[in-house]
C-alpha cells in the first residue's frame, strides 16, 4: 500500500521541520499552497525559495500543485467563519462546512489525482504541505482523504513533536 503524509508550517522552525521530514522518510514535498509565503520572521524558512533550497540540500524533491490550492475567494470564506467563531488561522481546529463543500466541488472534484499518485516516490514517502498545524484545519486533509479513498493510500499526519 502506498503511504502519504501531511504536514503544516505552524509549530515548526526550519530545523525541526526538516528533522520531522527525515524521521518520516519523506522524499518528496507536495506544496498545495496558493501563495507560497508565510508572514512573520518565525516562518520565513517556509517561503518558497528558502524552502526549496533547504529541501534540495536535504535531498527532498519539491513539487508545487497549485491546482489543489484553494482560491482567494474560498480562503476568505474560511476566514469569515474563523471571525464568526473568534479564532485565528493559527488557532483554527477545523474547516467550515461551507468551505469544505465548496473546496471539494470547485477544486478537488475536477482535479485528476492520477498523475500525482503516479509521480509518488518509489522509496520513502511524499507529504502534502500547507500552512496550518492541524490537518483538520487545512484543505490538505481533504486532498489526503480523497487520495486515501480513491487510491487506497495510507495517510499519516506529521505534527510538531
Amino acid at each position: 500500500m502506498l503511504k502519504l503524509a501531511t504536514i503544516g508550517v505552524y509549530g515548526f522552525d526550519g530545523d525541526s521541520f526538516l528533522e520531522r521530514l527525515r524521521q518520516a522518510d519523506v522524499r518528496m514535498l507536495l506544496d498545495v499552497r496558493q501563495r507560497r509565503g508565510v508572514r512573520g520572521p518565525d516562518y520565513a524558512w517556509a517561503n518558497s525559495l528558502r524552502l526549496q533550497t533547504a529541501l534540495a540540500e536535504a535531498g527532498i524533491a519539491y513539487r508545487h500543485h497549485r491546482e489543489l490550492a484553494p482560491t482567494t475567494e474560498l480562503r476568505h470564506l474560511q476566514y469569515a467563519e474563523d471571525d464568526r467563531q473568534g479564532v485565528g488561522k493559527r488557532s483554527r481546529h477545523q474547516l467550515a462546512a461551507s468551505y469544505t463543500s465548496r473546496y471539494t466541488a470547485e477544486i478537488l472534484d475536477p482535479v485528476d489525482l492520477d498523475p500525482i499518485v503516479a509521480a509518488l516516490p518509489d522509496s520513502g514517502i511524499a507529504t502534502l504541505f500547507c500552512v496550518e498545524r492541524d490537518p483538520e484545519a487545512c484543505h490538505r486533509s481533504l486532498v489526503a482523504g480523497r487520495l486515501a479513498e480513491r487510491h487506497r493510500i495510507s495517510v499519516e499526519h506529521l505534527r510538531p513533536l
